[in-house]
């Protein structure tokens, strides 16, 4: 929203000695934050109203004129010009020397065909100006300010209103108030605190009848139009608007186009109220009637386009068609004509979604839709159109017919929020007294009568003891509230499940693998890439209900095809090896409950020459130990159909299952396109929080040395080395400190079906040197065990 500082200046709070860069910084501060703001001024220097003294014929020229032009100075300055339209006692605009014109053009004194010009004489296009801006000035010469109350001397930025600061607000959607020059000033005396001068239009009217014998409005579309307000004028005399209008509205960035149209541009600009005018002899039957299009109505509008409508979108029409489209743009057959004699004003407020939805469909949002977007006050209708009125008398040119025509839908009801200067103070950190607190609102023109407050209808944002403080502590100052300590920690933390997830990561780079991150939308088809059978409850997904496509149309159940899916486009590009894990999440349905359950999934994922189950193996339980995890056991198992029957194996730990390791099934490595053998880990993040050992606490050294037995013993093939060590551990009590393979044996010697494996035991006692017949006796224990238990003989 751009603000012209001269407009509140002069018209609603006097901050003429406030300069400008203080008017930003204390307005920003204030809550309305200023994007840019420019001095009008800056392109055009040392340009000044001159008065030509004389003129006379170039000698070597027969179209350049020689003259001496009086600037205000001791003597006339020489300026060599072409124009043909300049004669002796004008008054011109006059580029001196080292002046500055619009678009950075640097103009200085030379010779011309051996004639000293000390500058340069102006149009209205070198000054960035149109027959728009002085409609009685001429494009092809030098313009002529003989009307425009100025001296020799004076800067012409001063003659043309450039002496002025033009400051852009990012004003936020909740504010449609400020919206206005009225909303904006309010807001500076408020800021400033200075008093606001207000402004009540006075219509005085005329004999020239009413508009109750000319005009009649209905609205049926009662959901879409909270208030249409409209007044008529007749005898119209379409004229250029005064100099002053004009000013302000280019001040502003809105063309001047002629008195009509340009106070209804100008009361938007003041009011924040859009406002529209109807020429009143193409409003057949002197009906206006507020309804939905038809399905294919056509309307063109006043950019003269031709706008196909769909049903629903708001039109003002006549008894016959459509003449304007509802709060974005006219139509051209009820456009102001420079002989229009009657117009109707209207004034209204529309639903802005509607208001939305239409400049969106059409493709042509325009100021007055972007207002109504904003859910401008309907209260507002009434002022600005009796403002447009009394501009219309103002400036001569119409006579204003007798009543309002004003249908009311809809009336903001009445808001009171509480005063509560305690809850107040302590929300801000402050200790305003009540007393302030009603100043600081009056300020603000929100009335108080005792413990209430009342919104007014222009401030729809206010509504909780919240919006209240903002208002106060903006007043008071942000700057001034104290600092004080804060009385509740901000500290933060991750969680235990973070740190963990964390450590898990660091082991997983730790070990070469690269951390991929992949969407928990998924295809539906993933489940026969892994061979999932059709009865599998994990077929059993969360359907998404506005996918992006097929592809993305459920939430995974597994996060094994993810995994996959990164290693066959690793493949894919040639990659000759591939380790990947993903801390991610899967969703599992719960019957009953609404939401699914959101396990936590570490996966692994490998391939590469050197990748075997026993490599992959190794490292998960390598990632085990750096968590600090229960010991795990292994089970080969045969009935996953996404992994290998024989290479495959169930993670098991304190007797909870919580996962898969093993080799990916050669059809489900074909269904990927992955040629060689794929490795993979799934394991259950969440359950395995719970299977961690106790903290670690400070043991002494030993005093005591270990004593170091070696045992091999002869078993069957079935018999697997975590089955041997879980016995030997049992067996061997309190003694035994640690137990592992050194060697497992088939051949000669070894009968068919059996094979030869080889612990070594690691002995010792807190309290004593062991003896011979202490390692025997737990040497005893472990082979009865391994004998009873597995059928194991000692080799």
């Amino acid at each position: 929203m751009k603000l012209n500082r001269k407009w509140i200046n002069e018209e609603f709070v006097d901050l003429s000695h406030i300069s400008d860069k203080e008017y930003v910084e204390t307005m920003t501060i204030f809550g309305q934050k200023v994007e840019t703001w420019e001095r009008m001024d800056a392109e055009i220097r040392n340009v000044l109203v001159g008065k030509v003294v004389s003129i006379v014929r170039h000698e070597n020229s027969d179209h350049m004129w020689v003259c001496q032009v009086d600037v205000g100075g001791e003597e006339p300055v020489q300026i060599v010009t072409g124009a043909q339209n300049v004669k002796e006692g004008d008054l011109v605009p006059a580029a001196l020397h080292n002046s500055y014109l619009p678009g950075g053009v640097h103009i200085t004194k030379g010779k011309l065909r051996g004639e000293v010009s000390n500058g340069m004489l102006c149009g209205l296009e070198e000054l960035g100006l149109t027959l728009n801006d002085y409609p009685d000035a001429i494009l092809d010469g030098i313009w002529i300010l003989n009307d425009e109350d100025c001296k020799p001397g004076d800067d012409i930025n001063k003659v043309i209103g450039n002496d002025d600061t033009i400051v852009d607000f990012e004003i936020t959607n909740n504010r449609p108030d400020c919206y206005s020059i009225i909303g904006l000033a309010r807001e500076s005396a408020a800021a400033f605190a200075l008093p606001m001068k207000h402004h009540e239009p006075v219509v005085k009217g005329s004999d020239a009848g009413s508009i109750f014998e000319k005009l009649d409005v209905e609205v049926p579309a009662t959901e879409l139009c909270n208030r249409y307000t409209s007044r008529m004028v007749t005898n119209v005399k379409i004229a250029p608007s005064p100099k002053w209008l004009r000013q302000r509205l280019r001040a502003n960035g809105v063309r001047p186009i002629n008195n009509i149209v340009d106070i209804t541009n100008y009361v938007m600009l003041e009011y924040g109220q859009p406002m529209h005018a109807f020429d009143y002899r193409y409003v057949s039957s002197g009906k206006i009637v507020v309804r939905e299009a038809e399905e294919g109505e056509i309307l063109t509008t006043l950019d003269g386009n031709v706008r196909n409508l769909k049903a629903g979108m708001l039109v003002i029409a006549d008894d016959e068609h459509a003449i304007g489209l509802a709060g974005i743009m006219g139509g051209e057959n009820s456009e102001i004509m420079d002989d229009t004699k009657t117009v109707v004003f209207e004034s209204a407020n529309f639903n802005g979604t509607s208001i939305r939805q239409t400049a969106l469909a059409l493709g042509m949002r325009t100021d007055a839709s972007g207002k109504f977007e904003k859910n401008i006050d309907p209260m507002m209708t009434v002022p600005a159109v009796e403002r447009a009125c009394e501009l219309v008398e103002m400036l001569g040119c119409g006579d204003v017919l007798d009543g309002i025509i004003d249908v009311l839908n809809y009336v903001p009801e009445a808001k009171t929020v509480k005063l509560e200067p305690e809850k107040i103070n302590n929300l801000l950190g402050t200790q305003i007294s009540a007393e302030d607190m009603v100043k600081y609102l009056n300020l603000l023109e929100i009335p108080v009568e005792g413990d209430n407050i009342l919104v007014p209808s222009f401030r729809p944002d206010l509504n909780h003891m919240a919006d209240i403080a903002e208002e106060i502590g903006r007043s008071f100052g942000y700057n001034e509230i104290p600092t004080t300590e804060l009385k509740l920690s901000t500290q933060g933390g991750y969680s235990p499940m973070m740190l963990l997830e964390s450590k898990a990561g660091s082991l997983c780079r730790s070990l070469g693998y690269n951390e991929i991150i992949t969407y928990s939308f998924v295809s539906p088809t993933i489940f026969d890439q892994i061979r999932l059978p059709q009865d599998s409850s994990l077929r059993n997904a969360l359907r998404i209900q506005n996918p992006l496509g097929e592809d993305t149309s459920i939430m995974r159940t597994i996060a094994l095809p993810s995994m996959l899916d990164i290693l066959a486009r690793n493949s894919a590009y040639h990659n000759k090896s591939a380790k990947l894990y993903e801390m991610t999440k899967i969703y599992l349905p719960t019957d009953g409950d609404a939401l699914p359950r959101e396990p936590k999934m570490l996966v692994l994922g490998t391939y590469g020459a050197n990748e075997t189950f026993f490599t992959l193996k190794g490292e998960l339980e390598a990632i085990f130990a750096g968590l600090r995890v229960k010991k795990a056991s292994y089970t080969a198992v045969n009935d996953n159909p996404s992994y290998h029957p024989g290479r495959c194996a169930k993670v098991t730990v304190d007797g909870i299952d919580i996962g898969f390791i093993g080799q990916i099934h050669p059809l489900v490595a074909q269904n990927y396109d992955i040629d060689g053998d794929v490795y993979c880990a799934e394991i259950n993040f969440t359950q395995l929080f719970d299977l961690r050992l106790a903290d670690p606490t400070y043991t002494p050294l030993p005093k005591y040395p270990t004593v170091t037995r070696d045992l091999s013993f002869l078993c069957d093939e079935a018999v697997t080395v975590a089955n041997a060590e879980e016995v030997i551990t049992a067996s061997a009590g309190k003694l035994l400190r640690g137990v592992k393979l050194f060697d497992i044996y088939r051949g000669t010697g070894v009968p068919e079906g059996k094979k030869s494996m080889a612990f070594s035991m690691e002995l010792r006692a807190d309290d004593r040197t062991l003896t011979d017949a202490d390692s025997e006796g737990v040497m005893t224990k472990v082979l009865s065990a391994l004998s009873e238990k597995l059928g194991a003989v000692q080799r």
